[in-house]
């Protein structure tokens, strides 16, 4: 009581922020643990690919939390960011990682799939080393290798760095998808 003053209250109307309300939103998602945000989106994700998470699909989430939560604002974001973690092979590509699909592209990935077949251990710098070493010898930009890669691997055109959804998806999975797009 003894801050507020009627002075201080303005004429104009007052409006609901729904940009502040998500900034907050994306707040407290960023400082919420993994494994409940990973509670909190499994019946979203489970909507989203038609099928019940099993306790691979919930590690692969908990372990790619981190960085999927400091891009997403609400849940609904953050499940539909997440959902390529657990999709059935083979990933239907949206419209614009089919782009980068060229036939060029797919004959890359297929040469890249022995390539990612041999890294051991398997891990976010091993991965990118290799990738890195592939581009070169390829003759090709890591761009020209990372996007094709990152739409082979998640469907899409964004996502968290590309060789730590590598690392994630695990060796299977990942040369598993990379063929499938590779045709």
């Amino acid at each position: 009581i003894e801050w507020f003053d009627i002075r201080d209250v303005g004429r104009s109307a007052a409006r609901f922020d729904f940009d502040k309300l998500n900034a907050f939103n994306g707040h407290y998602l960023r400082e919420a643990s993994n494994d409940r945000l990973v509670d909190l989106i499994a019946p979203r994700i489970e909507a989203l690919v038609g099928r019940a998470l099993d306790t691979d699909g919930r590690t692969r989430l908990a372990r790619a939390m981190t960085a999927l939560k400091s891009r997403a604002r609400t849940l609904k974001e953050l499940a539909e960011s997440a959902a390529f973690l657990v999709r059935a092979r083979p990933l239907e590509p949206d419209d614009k990682a089919r782009k980068l699909l060229t036939p060029e592209a797919r004959t890359r990935l297929g040469r890249l799939a022995g390539v990612l077949d041999a890294v051991s251990p398997w891990s976010e710098q091993t991965l990118e080393a290799a990738v890195r070493d592939f581009a070169t010898a390829d003759g090709a930009k890591l761009g020209d290798v990372a996007q094709p890669l990152r739409a082979a691997l998640t469907g899409t055109t964004t996502s968290p760095g590309i060789f730590e959804v590598a690392a994630v998806l695990g060796h299977d999975e990942t040369v598993g998808r990379v063929r499938d797009a590779a045709g």
